[in-house]
């Protein structure tokens, strides 16, 4: 201890200090040119880059080498974001209002992830397998970086259909996208015949397991609405809890439905939704919102500069094609496949169909889904799928995250 100089920099306080100049940097900066809700998530993940670069900085492990903790921290951050989305909407009815999100769930993802994967395999050369996981890591719109553009918190009202569709887009997407990435898993393990898993496949990682995540979220509901709101009579503990209950209601439902292999993401959004109904009006939905948006915050600024901070790493893999399919997604196959879906659809006018086609973020629920797999398999391309998913986050970060203020600010007024 004697011979331990006076000032130690120690890395885990120089990683602190780089965390929190990083994020006050990125909140504060923006005010100088604008008063609207920063932009804060392209600028974490640029000053994170920019900080990685500088000699004596403590590093973040590597996703390719290390996924485990990336897998474990964006998860926790994926399941929180999805069931505060399924708590802000204040309105499930009248049921017309979902069916642009039905037709982005049904249409735009699937034509996502098939025009991913092939050019996947025909620009980037990919194996098929490495391009279904890629596509089905990101198709979904992201729950954690798109609260710009969904509906407010409990009981604030005027939910305008564009942000209506957004939001339930957002919160239900992520567990459908699950079926593709098992495809994906199944294909590196046993190769392209579908004779030998497809019946399989279809039976236990698409009905069973989205049907009992969308019971097991509304049984979950129900248990932990009885606890809150209706024993014991007089004394209920929705008058006097702390938001923590949220936390531990998420992750009970969460961390059952998958002991029970069913999609756990897809629970927690249906949690969400359900535990709204219940007692609407009162106040404890607006403290348990809160609390949960809180711990997402948190931990989506943790997961920003971790992912700037191997930017660097990750894009020296980074080719021509992969930039040219990472712009692709962003620019037109997004937006094509969601024009594709809402064709025909009279609930929002030609501007709303644009912003709705065009505001799918990536971000987060891209990170959690490639390092699951990386945990599961080893596939032959993962280094090029790491490098094109964390350009194509960054490329939307700024795309999406410097103009969707301009877009929903210009949309007409309306509450569904």
């Amino acid at each position: 201890m004697q011979d331990e100089p006076f000032f130690a920099l120690a890395p885990y306080h120089i990683a602190l200090v780089v965390v929190g100049l990083v994020v006050i940097a990125a909140q504060w900066l923006p005010r100088l040119v604008s008063s609207r809700e920063p932009a804060a998530a392209p600028l974490m993940l640029l000053f994170g880059a920019a900080v990685a670069l500088i000699p004596g900085v403590p590093q973040i492990p590597d996703p390719r080498t290390t996924p485990l903790p990336w897998e474990m921290l964006s998860e926790m951050a994926v399941i929180v974001a999805l069931f505060g989305a399924g708590m802000r909407i204040d309105n499930l009815r009248p049921w017309r209002r979902w069916l642009p999100t039905f037709r982005m769930l049904g249409i735009a993802m699937p034509l996502t992830i098939l025009a991913v994967a092939l050019l996947g395999v025909g620009i980037v050369g990919l194996t098929l397998a490495g391009a279904i996981l890629l596509g089905a890591v990101l198709a979904p719109t992201d729950p954690v970086l798109a609260g710009e553009v969904q509906v407010g918190p409990p009981h604030k009202g005027k939910e305008h259909p564009v942000r209506f569709a957004l939001t339930t887009e957002a919160g239900l997407n992520d567990g459908l996208a699950f079926p593709f990435v098992y495809l994906g898993l199944i294909v590196a393990a046993q190769g392209f015949t579908p004779g030998t898993w497809g019946l399989d496949w279809l039976l236990r990682d698409v009905i069973y397991r989205i049907a009992v995540g969308a019971a097991m979220g509304w049984l979950g509901a129900r248990a932990l609405a009885y606890v809150l709101f209706s024993v014991p009579k007089g004394a209920v503990l929705a008058d006097t809890a702390a938001g923590v209950i949220a936390l531990a209601g998420i992750m009970l439902c969460y961390g059952s439905t998958e002991l029970i292999e069913g999609y756990g993401f897809i629970a927690v959004a249906v949690m969400g939704l359900t535990l709204r109904r219940v007692e609407q009006h009162h106040d404890f939905h607006r403290r348990l919102h809160d609390f949960s948006e809180s711990i997402e915050h948190a931990l989506t600024v943790l997961l920003l500069v971790a992912l700037g901070s191997v930017l660097p790493r990750l894009f020296a893999d980074l080719t021509w094609t992969h930039a040219v399919l990472a712009l692709l997604l962003i620019v037109v196959i997004r937006p094509l496949s969601g024009g594709i879906a809402l064709l025909g659809d009279r609930s929002l006018d030609r501007r709303s169909k644009a912003v709705v086609a065009i505001y799918g973020v990536r971000g987060i629920g891209s990170v959690y889904y490639l390092a699951y797999a990386a945990s599961h398999v080893e596939f032959a391309n993962e280094s090029q799928i790491w490098s094109l998913v964390a350009l194509v986050i960054l490329l939307s970060t700024l795309l999406h995250g410097f103009t969707v203020g301009w877009a929903v600010d210009h949309l007409k007024d309306g509450d569904s």
